[in-house]
This record gives C-alpha cells, sequence and structure tokens, in this order.
C-alpha cells in the first residue's frame, strides 16, 4: 500500500466531498435495509388474515401501509445511491483529472535524456491506462468498500437478532465465496498486469507505425509490419485470454453460493417454521433477500483487492516516472531579463545515454546583436551548442554565461522565452497552419502571422491551399513538404520577436533561390538579435558576423567571412568549392 500513498493529498484536498459521499453511502444502505423487514411484515399479515387473526380490511390497510414504506424506502434508497454515486465517483474523475495533470506537467519537467530511455507508447499508456486503474482505486473501491462494510455491520445482527441458528447456516458459504473470490483475484491481478505490461508493447509498436508510415511504404515493408502485427494481436489475444478465462468463475461461483445460502434459508428455516422456532414465514423471505443483499458485498471483498492490487502496481509504474527528478532545474524564481550576450568558457558535454563526446572543450563569446554560424560535418556537436543554450542539457564541464551571468543564475522561463527556435527536423502540429505559427506568440494578429509567412518565403505556399492558413495538418505536418515545414517553423520563431534566434539547419530542405531569399529577409528581421545558425551548408552563413567551424566536438577554424577565405586547411577547400558551385 506503501506506493498508494502518493494519493493521500488528492483524499486531504477533497476529505469533505469523501465524508460527504460515506455518509450518504451509510444512508442509502441503511433505507434499503426497511425493504427486507416490512417484506417480512406484510407476509406476517396475510398469515394473520389467513389464521383469523386480522380481518380483511385491517390485512389490506396494513399490506398497503407497508408497501407504502417499501416504495418510499426503495425511492429514498435509490435517490441516495444516485448522489452517492454523484459524490465519490465524481471524486475519482476529479482526481484522476489532477493525477493527470501531474504526471504530464511532471513529463513537461524532465529533460530531453528521459525521453530517448523510454518509449513514447509507455508513456501514454502510464498516463492513461495506469491512471484509470488508479481512479478505481479512489473512486469505486471506497464506495463500494463502504458500502460493504455498512452492510455487514447492520445486516449481521440483524439476522442473528431475529434468528440466531438460521443466521448461522446462511452465513456458511459466504466467507467461503470471499476467499475463493479472493483467491481468483490474486490470479487475475497477476495476469491483468501482464495485460498493462502488453498495451504499453502495443502502443509504443502502433504508434511508431503509424508516424513511420511514410518509411514503411517507402521500403516496401508492409508484410513484414503486418506479419509483427498478427503476431503481436495473438500475443494480446492469448494474454487476455488467460485472463478472460479467470474472470469466467467469478459469476458463476457467486451464483452458486448464492443459491446454497438460499437452500439454507429455506431448508433450515422450513424446519424451524414447522417446529414453531420461528414465528412467521415471512422471516425466512427476509432472510432470502438479505442474503441477496450480502452476496454481491461479500463477492466485493475479493474485487475490492484486486482493484487495489491492481491500483498499486499502476501506481507504482506512474511513481517511477513521478520520482524521476529532472537534471535541469529551475533554480531562480524572479525573472531575469536577457539582452543575448553568450560566452562559453572550456565547454565540453558527454551525452549521458551514448557516452559520445559531442563538445571538447570548446570556447568563444558572442555579443548582444550579433550573428554566428557554426559550420561542420555531421555530429561535430554543432546542435548541441544550441540545445545548451536554450538549456536543454547542462554542460558536462566548463562554464556558460548568458549576459555574464551562469546559465543557471538565470530564470529558466526568462531564458527559454527569450529564444526563438526553429529545430533541425521541424515540428508541427495536428492543427491549422495559422496555429501553427501562431504558436509563437499567442496574442498576435493574423496580419503580423501572415507578415512572418511572407518573410519566411512560405505565404505564396500556404495561399495555394484551398483553406489557406485554415488548412488542418496531418500529424507532425505530414500535409507539407520538408521545406514547408521548415519555413512554417521559421515563421513561428520569427513570430515570437526574441532576443535569440537558434536556427538549427533549417534550410537543408530548401532550394538555394528560397534559402537566398529567405537570409536576406533573416537579415533584417534579426537586426539587433543574437542570432545562432548551425549549418552544414556554406551559404547559411554568408550573412553572419562570424563563423566558427567545428570538427569532432572542437573548434578549428573561427573568423569572418573574409578570414576564412585567407585560412590555410582543408575546410578552405571545401569552403571554397561550395561557394563556387552556388555561384
Amino acid at each position: 500500500m506503501k506506493e498508494l500513498k502518493h494519493l493521500n493529498k488528492y483524499f486531504k484536498k477533497y476529505w469533505f466531498k469523501l465524508l460527504m459521499g460515506i455518509i450518504i453511502t451509510i444512508i442509502a444502505r441503511v433505507f434499503s435495509l426497511i425493504m427486507p423487514s416490512y417484506v417480512s411484515k406484510s407476509i406476517q399479515a396475510i398469515e394473520g388474515f389467513m389464521g383469523n387473526t386480522l380481518n380483511k380490511l385491517e390485512a389490506r390497510e396494513l399490506l398497503f401501509e407497508y408497501i407504502l414504506i417499501i416504495i418510499g424506502a426503495a425511492l429514498l434508497s435509490g435517490l441516495f445511491t444516485f448522489l452517492m454515486r454523484q459524490t465519490i465517483i465524481n471524486v475519482s474523475r476529479y482526481i484522476e483529472y489532477d493525477l493527470k495533470n501531474e504526471v504530464f506537467d511532471h513529463y513537461q519537467l524532465l529533460n530531453l535524456s528521459f525521453y530517448k530511455k523510454n518509449r513514447i507508447g509507455d508513456l501514454m499508456n502510464r498516463i492513461s491506462e495506469d491512471i484509470n486503474q488508479v481512479r478505481m482505486y479512489v473512486g469505486p473501491a471506497i464506495m463500494y468498500g463502504i458500502n460493504t462494510l455498512t452492510m455487514f455491520v447492520c445486516v449481521i445482527p440483524l439476522m442473528f437478532i431475529k434468528a440466531p441458528i438460521l443466521a448461522a447456516y446462511t452465513l456458511i458459504p459466504l466467507p467461503i465465496l470471499s476467499v475463493l473470490i479472493y483467491q481468483i483475484s490474486k490470479i487475475i491481478h497477476k495476469r491483468s498486469t501482464k495485460v498493462q505490461e502488453f498495451l504499453s508493447t502495443l502502443s509504443t509498436f502502433t504508434q511508431e507505425s503509424f508516424s513511420g508510415v511514410a518509411v514503411i511504404k517507402a521500403y516496401g515493408l508492409e508484410p513484414k509490419i503486418h506479419a509483427e502485427v498478427g503476431a503481436l494481436a495473438q500475443e494480446g489475444k492469448d494474454t487476455s485470454m488467460d485472463l478472460a478465462k479467470v474472470n469466467a468463475w467469478f459469476f458463476p461461483l457467486m451464483i452458486l453460493l448464492i443459491g446454497i445460502s438460499n437452500i439454507f434459508v429455506i431448508y433450515v428455516g422450513g424446519q424451524q417454521y414447522i417446529n414453531g422456532e420461528i414465528e412467521s414465514f415471512g422471516i425466512i423471505a427476509e432472510f432470502i433477500l438479505y442474503v441477496n443483499m450480502l452476496t454481491w458485498p461479500v463477492a466485493i471483498v475479493g474485487w475490492l483487492t484486486s482493484i487495489i492490487q491492481r491500483a498499486e502496481a499502476s501506481q507504482k509504474r506512474i511513481n517511477e516516472f513521478l520520482l524521476e527528478e529532472p537534471t535541469i532545474k529551475n533554480e531562480v524564481e524572479e525573472a531575469t531579463p536577457v539582452s543575448g550576450a553568450i560566452t562559453f568558457k572550456n565547454v565540453s558535454f558527454t551525452y549521458e545515454d551514448t557516452q559520445i563526446t559531442a563538445l571538447n572543450n570548446i570556447s568563444f563569446t558572442i555579443n548582444p546583436g550579433e550573428t554566428v554560424a557554426f559550420l561542420g560535418k555531421t555530429g561535430s556537436g554543432k546542435s548541441t551548442i544550441l540545445d545548451l543554450v536554450a538549456r536543454l542539457y547542462d554542460a558536462t564541464s566548463g562554464e556558460i554565461l548568458v549576459d555574464g551571468k551562469p546559465v543557471q543564475q538565470l530564470n529558466l522561463n526568462s531564458l527559454r522565452s527569450s529564444i526563438g527556435a526553429v529545430p533541425q527536423d521541424a515540428f508541427l502540429f495536428s492543427d491549422t497552419i495559422e496555429n501553427n505559427i501562431r504558436f509563437g506568440n499567442e496574442e498576435a494578429t493574423f496580419e503580423e502571422i501572415r507578415d512572418v509567412a511572407k518573410k519566411a518565403v512560405v505565404h505564396g505556399n500556404i495561399e495555394g491551399f484551398a483553406k489557406k492558413y485554415d488548412t488542418i495538418l496531418g500529424e507532425r505536418g505530414i500535409t507539407l513538404s520538408g521545406g514547408q515545414k521548415q519555413r512554417v517553423s521559421i515563421a513561428r520563431a520569427l513570430l515570437k520577436d526574441p532576443r535569440i534566434y537558434l536556427f538549427d539547419d533549417c534550410l537543408s530542405a530548401v532550394d538555394t533561390e528560397t534559402e537566398e531569399e529567405i537570409l536576406n529577409n533573416l537579415k533584417q528581421v534579426s537586426e539587433n538579435k543574437t542570432t545562432l545558425i548551425v549549418s552544414h551548408r556554406v551559404s547559411s552563413a554568408k550573412n553572419a558576423d562570424k563563423i566558427i567551424v567545428l570538427e569532432n566536438g572542437a573548434i578549428i577554424q573561427e573568423g569572418t567571412h573574409a578570414e576564412l577565405n585567407n585560412i590555410d586547411g582543408y575546410y578552405k577547400e571545401l569552403y571554397m568549392n561550395q561557394l563556387s558551385e552556388k555561384e
């Protein structure tokens, strides 16, 4: 139960609603207990008429009175049962909502290495299926638990008061039922855990397959993927069938033991009635109703145990991620303005998951409003520099300064809100083009959105669509070409109007003419803004104030456009070749 202690804060938050729900549950069960007693009295009234102790009118009046009481009690019990579900089940939904938000908020705090180690399908399954299992604990388990306890406390003493021997015989099968249900529930718990784990695997596989459908089709891998899906489906069927076979014993056992209890009531009660040990045949009818009222609560004991076990297993999976500490923490509460001066002092960085050293003791300074291009081969560490500036990672060693302060001493939200980033892999949401651009500034007007789209040279493409800026994009922007996605991402960053621009090879998918036009526009837009451009194409660096050349995580050349033309070395040859090809 220690895993479920995490939920105590939510119980404290909704304590009043839960308390009201518990009180209403008790009231609902008390009203439901009126019916068996008055059914017994109704039968006694009929017996009184048959035995000539009551005349016809008196018997009718009593029957009418008892029936009205039974109907009234049933209606009140139904009303309070409705209110019970409206309070306790609603609380479970509130807690589910809060817990999902807590998990999602924590997901957003975790660093990028966490997402490299964990699969998206598993993350989604924990925030959906696992939280649903926890909701069953904080809602139905509490409701039925209080209901069961109330029934035991009220019904069993009543039965022993009215007919002790009959009560003893009647209750014999019920503990057996509870033990059997408990044993079945233990097996259900183990097999349902396997089903939950399988669902994580299935979610991951389908998510990756749907996201990579273009690659699957391009390589003709449909038969292979279909076979893998078939194997997963068979595994899912076998796992679910194992669970279903155990579940199939639940209700038959319950009905069997209900029947045995009813047989005891009829046989033992009949014998006692014949022997005059009980005063009325109505007691037998009353006990049959009691048995049927107790059967579900007794069966619930095992079911509740199963719910608690499943909830604990799910909460354990959730806690594994909630207890994951983010390595990038906001250590400064007050907002800190950012001007855009950036300094790297002997910075080295090694990726935790691969142990690859991306940067090795590099140092450079970028003044506010300066444009610096980072060039180099694939894997030379260019993109890592941008990630460190945005503090998506912290340097393994060395020091990164922004406006003369260590980056850790800046408010993280202030830093990132001062940055407009265009990642290498442009990501767009399944929304309209307008809203994808507006993501950079939610308060922007349509005219401002159209203006930045023109500067990113994507306005003409958007106008060519039937719904123009209202065009709904597919997942990850699949509706657009690679170059169009990059330009929409650039427009999003421009709309933000930040102090620092981070462009990570964001023109790799556009033609040279479009690249030239975009670069000229960016030169005007980024004036007085600190701009870092990462590229493996020399043409992207033509407007840069300074060019830094990287190889294997180290700076091998640094200077202006003119200075690089006069530096001997392998990069000069590459630089000149690319320049001549462009011309």
